[in-house]
């Protein structure tokens, strides 16, 4: 009961500041599972950040098409595998990355939704979306980690679709990223307060 009791807290818990409510079935697979606690914290918080990240770019660059709900389903899904491999909760390893994309399969989600899952951990394969790229991205900087090559890859596609220079929309993502890392702190926070 304390393990479910502590899901419950992880999934619904009032933050400082506030977290967006996970997409719809999201938190229903994680009570389901059940996923451990910090998982399920961890996963609001990336959520959360590529909600921050989704709300600049719609505003910055509305040319640039992308599916917004996807990138949240990856940012609310992207270690899901964890509940299956919980040791790479506290520890390095990628099992959970083809683990989490199968459980998605497994509990009803489609193929583009459970990609997140597997492809969070290799943004430098040719081909990889836009989507892709934000829910890596959203997955590195909610813990203030900034990843230069991640981040050139995503001003590349911003640049081309605003036919603007690649140095000016650095300048502007690296000013939004620079203020979500600000509030690392809080979230690694909200996230060690739960149990593994």
């Amino acid at each position: 009961m304390a393990d479910s009791d502590a899901l419950t807290r992880a999934l619904d818990a009032p933050a400082d500041p506030p977290l967006r409510v996970l997409p719809q079935g999201v938190g229903e697979l994680l009570r389901e599972l059940p996923a451990p606690p910090r998982l399920a914290a961890h996963l609001r918080l990336v959520h959360d950040v590529a909600g921050q990240l989704t709300d600049w770019l719609t505003a910055y660059c509305p040319g640039l098409p992308f599916a917004r709900a996807a990138v949240l389903f990856g940012a609310a899904t992207h270690d899901v595998g964890k509940a299956v491999h919980t040791a790479e909760l506290s520890g390095p390893g990628s099992a959970h990355e083809d683990a989490g994309r199968a459980l998605l399969l497994a509990h009803g989600f489609s193929e583009d939704q459970a990609r997140f899952a597997a492809t969070h951990a290799t943004w430098a394969t040719p081909g990889i979306s836009v989507e892709e790229l934000l829910v890596s991205t959203a997955d590195k900087v909610w813990k203030g980690k900034r990843v230069p090559g991640l981040e050139d890859l995503l001003v590349g596609r911003i640049a081309e679709a605003a036919g603007t220079e690649p140095w000016a929309v650095f300048l502007d993502l690296d000013e939004v990223l620079g203020r979500i890392a600000d509030g690392a702190d809080r979230r690694l926070a909200f996230q060690a307060s739960f149990p593994l």
